[in-house]
């Protein structure tokens, strides 16, 4: 895997990034890409945050894999974020690989990439560097954060540690912390990837082997948290693969087996095993309440003048509807405007992705009334 093309700023260099778990960064550097112009007013900015293994390429071809932006149906000039109207900025998180300082990066106390010596983050770090970034782009505050599954946990750290700096906020199909059986879905991968003989401790870089088979591994597993089992049912049953009958060994015989495969192969040439374990840990960590005497209310106190939307869906299993629930219920204590839908759909989690027409039809109503409000004209262009 090569480090991505576009754009890059380097941040912290005079003061280091101070991380939860104590440790010290400096510098660290910010892939990232915009869309759209920023007005004179500076009022028109909307940050999306990716998910897991997102990227900041939101509505431009990515390029490894060369495939679209992964909400480019929904960002673009003339669509719902109108990037005609509004200035659009997606950063990748820290600890990824996409142009972000994590493990893969170089260590500038060795000259070597960091691997599992980069310290340990959280989502919170995460969005302190999302904030230094809007900082270097002379970015005071935002129309708008929007983020799905983890993005919607970023949102989450933007509403409880940057509220000043919101107008509006979208949370999609996510939590405000793990549970339990997020947490396990999560160490099995982590423990697939550390079990190939090719992790090295996560000292691969320089040997010319990299543990992708179980960071495949970790892929398929992950993967099908992100599906319905109607999902999975409709798509592929129990359909064979290319053959007639069952073959009586350990082929892919089924079609779903062949499909989970293949998203396992392909993940492995766009990302990094180790920053795999650091992003899948920090989300493991992420516990809001528990900064504030495990009220998540308290944590919101300062944000009753932030717009706020959460939606939910229906077959959604990861990120069920009762964790997005309780986001609602605690912004509504803290006194946060906040409107919510849980949507019927079939995809699972991943339907925050795909072509849900309820979802877009709140959104565009959400973003229009967040534009007039902000004292922007027009509301969306879609």
């Amino acid at each position: 895997m090569r480090p991505a093309a576009g754009k890059t700023a380097t941040l912290f260099k005079d003061t280091p990034l101070a991380l939860d778990g104590g440790a010290m960064l400096s510098p660290v550097t910010v892939g990232y890409e915009t869309y759209g112009t920023l007005n004179g007013a500076r009022s028109n900015a909307i940050l999306i945050c990716h998910a897991l293994t997102g990227d900041q390429y939101v509505a431009s071809d990515h390029p490894i894999t060369g495939k679209p932006g992964w909400w480019e149906r929904i960002v673009g000039p003339g669509k719902l974020i109108d990037t005609d109207r509004y200035f659009v900025i997606c950063s990748n998180v820290l600890g990824s690989c996409l142009g972000t300082t994590g493990p893969w990066e170089e260590n500038p106390a060795t000259g070597k990439p960091w691997g599992t010596d980069f310290p340990v983050i959280t989502i919170r770090d995460m969005v302190r560097v999302q904030a230094a970034l809007l900082d270097h782009l002379n970015v005071e505050s935002l129309m708008a954060v929007i983020g799905g599954s983890m993005g919607g946990m970023q949102v989450l750290e933007w509403i409880a540690t940057y509220p000043d700096r919101l107008h509006a906020a979208v949370m999609l199909a996510t939590a405000a912390r793990h549970t339990a059986q997020n947490i396990a879905f999560h160490e099995v991968g982590r423990q697939a990837i550390m079990a190939d003989p090719n992790w090295q401790d996560g000292r691969y870089y320089d040997t010319g082997a990299r543990p992708e088979k179980g960071l495949a591994v970790a892929r398929m597993t992950a993967h099908i948290t992100y599906l319905s089992e109607d999902a999975l049912t409709a798509k592929f049953g129990r359909n064979l693969q290319g053959r007639e009958a069952v073959s009586f060994g350990f082929d892919a015989d089924f079609q779903v087996e062949s499909y989970l495969r293949h998203q396992g192969s392909t993940f492995v040439d766009r990302f990094d095993a180790n920053s795999y374990l650091y992003v899948t840990r920090a989300l493991d960590y992420l516990d809001i309440a528990g900064r504030h005497g495990g009220r998540l209310s308290d944590a919101f106190k300062g944000a009753s003048h932030v717009r706020c939307c959460v939606i939910s869906f229906t077959s959604d299993w990861l990120y069920p509807t009762i964790e997005n629930k309780r986001i609602v219920h605690a912004l509504n204590a803290a006194g946060v405007p906040v409107s919510f839908a849980e949507i019927e759909a079939a995809h699972g989690h991943d339907s925050f992705l795909l072509d849900v027409p309820e979802m877009d039809h709140m959104l565009k109503g959400f973003i229009a009334a967040a534009a007039r409000t902000r004292g922007l004209t027009g509301g969306t262009g879609a």
